[in-house]
């Protein structure tokens, strides 16, 4: 019975330093997140952070300049053919050409992007010299390097690039609004809204929840104080000069073309280096004349293993690979920034310790059922963060709610008070998976590219404003 009094001693001081340790982090969670939540009220109060509406027809203003979207696409045969025909139909503009890249060993896709093109001369799909699969950067050099050769050949120029990936689902609005904002600067994100889906309301759909609160308040906040914006590779624009000169340091430096082929988030790390180079980005939140968003749709994983590999590789990509190749130079706002982008590892750890507290308080929870003593009193600091760390839980809820009902519903705004323990398991195993993965490239292994799986396309359930 003494060595069991011991043993339960020893786990009540466990229990006391992961509480000084995770209470610790909150806090300072909170109050980065804080800051954030009132620059985001102060924008609301003084008007800075609405959401502007287009008038109507807006989506057949006609374009500027010529616009060239690049989708690379490796075992997309599944969706691949309805982004070109959806795509084409509601961005019939004259000036798109969109180019499509594939792989000599998938003649899957390259049949569904045949089909979804159905001749369209707009449509021009380019063939990798690799058998695939390659890296997504690499086939987007593929591409770029393309549309290099069909503007010598056709005597045109290409003002801006548009980035795109298989699986999405454009808005009428987007290419019109990219186009017009990159008479101003030189690179343009649009927000991305993850579609919820019937069979995975919980995996999948605490994507909705974070990408709405993040893409409809963090960003904006970021946009306003001028911090660099990071591209996420789907409805993102780049002004024609801003990525030459890219691509021309990148070919100094041994690379084909503006994206690194080493780097498992070669679009978040385009849109950083856009503004490093002194050029200006742009976060743009804007509504149709129906009110509905101009954002890029899509269906995001619906299983635990895939949403694990994927957000894995955003670690990889962002936190970590992204201290290695970007550092922490620039301006303090933009410090601050990528501290925040950077910390899903750190959060990753803190959560597991929370989580493992819940099972240590358990078991003593039973001990003091059974009549055993605590012997380790906690302390008056750690009960003030305790007590700002439930209060910022609530806080913090109480905003998911929010964005959420805003853009999906009520019900949908309660079910994200429910995945958040969804989102928390997950993003534990992520962290876990993208250091044990960054460890093996610091010990000489590959960059090894998880592909997201996709089966379906948005754009076969979407409502008649987005799909017109």
């Amino acid at each position: 019975m003494v060595e069991l009094s011991q043993l339960l001693d020893v786990l009540q001081r466990v229990e006391h330093e992961l509480l000084l340790f995770a209470a610790f982090w909150f806090v300072i969670g909170a109050v980065d997140e804080l800051a954030v939540d009132c620059g985001w009220l102060w924008l609301r109060m003084t008007g800075r952070a609405t959401e502007g509406r287009l008038p109507r027809g807006y989506e057949l203003r006609p374009l500027d300049g010529r616009v060239a979207v690049l989708v690379p696409a490796w075992h997309e045969a599944d969706v691949i053919g309805e982004l070109v025909a959806h795509t084409l139909k509601v961005w019939p503009h004259d000036g798109l050409a969109l180019y499509v890249g594939c792989y000599c060993n998938d003649p899957k896709t390259l049949a569904s992007a045949m089909a979804g093109a159905g001749g369209d001369p707009r449509v021009r799909l380019v063939v990798h010299d690799r058998a695939g699969p390659t890296t997504k950067a690499d086939c987007l050099n593929r591409l770029y390097r393309a549309l290099i050769a069909d503007e010598v050949r056709r005597g045109i120029s290409y003002t801006s690039v548009v980035l795109h990936d298989a699986e999405d689902m454009v808005h009428p609005a987007a290419l019109p609004v990219i186009d017009r904002v990159l008479e101003e600067v030189d690179f343009v994100q649009l927000p991305v809204r993850p579609e919820p889906q019937t069979a995975s309301q919980w995996i999948a759909g605490h994507y909705s929840d974070e990408f709405t609160e993040a893409h409809a308040k963090s960003l904006v906040v970021r946009d306003v104080l001028g911090a660099a914006i990071p591209a996420a590779g789907v409805g993102c624009g780049f002004a024609r000069a801003a990525l030459d000169k890219l691509a021309q340091e990148r070919r100094a430096n041994g690379e084909d073309g503006p994206f690194s082929s080493e780097c498992l988030t070669e679009d978040y790390e385009l849109g950083l280096l856009v503004s490093r180079e002194g050029a200006r980005g742009r976060f743009v939140r804007v509504r149709d004349s129906l009110g509905e968003l101009v954002a890029t749709r899509a269906f995001f994983p619906a299983t635990l293993d895939e949403a694990v590999r994927q957000k894995a590789r955003w670690i990889h990509g962002i936190s970590l690979q992204g201290w290695d190749r970007l550092g922490w130079g620039g301006r303090p706002v933009d410090v601050w920034m990528a501290l925040r982008d950077r910390r899903g590892p750190l959060t990753a750890v803190v959560l597991a310790a929370a989580y493992s507290l819940l099972v240590v308080e358990a078991v003593l929870a039973t001990a003091r059922l059974a009549g055993w003593q605590e012997t380790v009193s906690v302390s008056p600091a750690l009960k003030a963060m305790l007590a700002i760390t439930l209060a910022s839980f609530v806080w913090r809820a109480a905003w998911r709610f929010g964005f959420t009902a805003y853009e999906y519903g009520i019900v949908e705004g309660l079910r994200s008070l429910l995945r958040i323990p969804v989102a928390n398991i997950i993003a534990i195993m992520a962290g876990r998976r993208a250091l044990f993965a960054y460890v093996r490239t610091l010990r000489g292994a590959d960059v090894s590219w998880d592909k997201t799986t996709h089966r379906s396309h948005p754009a076969s359930f979407a409502t008649k404003a987005i799909a017109r």
